[in-house]
């Protein structure tokens, strides 16, 4: 989807019959206007809703270019709501379909809103973070920089002049074959076991602090490498996965809310191909259920069997 894809702006007119949603939970004066279109007041409360709608489109630009586009969004829809009311074209089944729909979506925006958005709060959020840190292992991570030539002999004699005093980020920029790493000094940052491949890897950490590898040949060539640092990796702080967790958890409560209103509903699929498809995916899906009870079952019972044979051998 486009920002200003005009052709969106045709069935997103009703929006603005919904700015009474974001204005509840606050008062009026704190709705501050930030723009007036023939009269008509654009508040924070609508740029909140028009956020919510195309705010993917624009995060990565910085908040205040954020605010500025967002507004602007909304300029030009009042704009064609306006030219539509102009035009007379705000009635007849094909708009009253249009509102129903946007009816609709405020109204499964609210109840999302409620029943999943507001169940992860932050305190939930942090208290899943603070669980998770307590299981995570200590992992040691190397610091290091490598020169990747084509042969042992090249190898061999530039660790000799890494080892001789040599600059070894001025011997990688002018001899490593390596185009993700040459121009910044062979530089690879930090990396745990089992991101390079086995025989990088290997002489990696083999390698103390400060410390030069003999020639190591792998797929790509040969290295040289050096180790700049070791480290027990650090916990990523809940500051840096706060969204990641946030976005995961509202994943699951949103599947969670969702099975729990279609048990309840009576759901009838009456175009003949997609109700076809349904009872394909709803067989499929209860015969890998029942595989997975006879399963279990099976297991429990060979349990059973063992703990058995234990007692009566005893």
């Amino acid at each position: 989807m486009k920002l200003f894809d005009v052709a969106r702006f045709a069935v997103v007119p009703a929006l603005f019959l919904f700015g009474a949603l974001a204005e509840a939970g606050s008062a009026r004066a704190e709705d501050k206007v930030l723009a007036k279109i023939n009269g008509t007041e654009i508040r924070e409360s609508d740029l909140a809703l028009a956020e919510a709608e195309v705010g993917a489109e624009v995060a990565n630009i910085p908040a205040p270019n954020r605010r500025r586009l967002l507004l602007e969004f909304l300029i030009e829809m009042q704009l064609y709501s306006d030219a539509a009311d102009g035009e007379k074209l705000t009635s007849g089944p094909e708009f009253e379909r249009r509102l129903a729909y946007w009816n609709t979506r405020a109204k499964r925006d609210a109840y999302y809103e409620r029943a999943v958005k507001e169940a992860i709060g932050e305190g939930v959020v942090r208290s899943l973070y603070d669980e998770k840190v307590k299981d995570i292992a200590p992992e040691e991570e190397v610091e290091a920089s490598h020169i990747l030539v084509e042969t042992e002999e090249q190898a061999q004699a530039l660790a000799d002049q890494a080892r001789d005093g040599g600059d070894f980020a001025k011997l990688a920029t002018e001899h490593s074959k390596d185009p993700g790493s040459k121009a910044n000094g062979g530089k690879l940052g930090y990396f745990s076991k089992g991101q390079m491949v086995k025989e990088f890897d290997e002489a990696a950490f083999s390698l103390q602090k400060g410390e030069i590898s003999k020639p190591v040949k792998s797929q790509f060539g040969w290295h040289v490498i050096k180790v700049e640092d070791r480290r027990l990796k650090p916990v990523p702080t809940f500051e840096e996965v706060k969204g990641q967790i946030s976005h995961a958890m509202e994943q699951q409560k949103g599947q969670q809310v969702s099975k729990e209103l279609r048990d309840k509903a009576t759901i009838e699929y009456v175009d003949g191909e997609i109700r076809e498809q349904v009872e394909k995916e709803a067989a499929a899906q209860a015969a890998r259920q029942q595989m997975f009870d006879q399963q279990m079952n099976e297991q429990l019972q060979k349990k059973q069997d063992q703990e058995k044979l234990e007692k009566e051998a005893q």
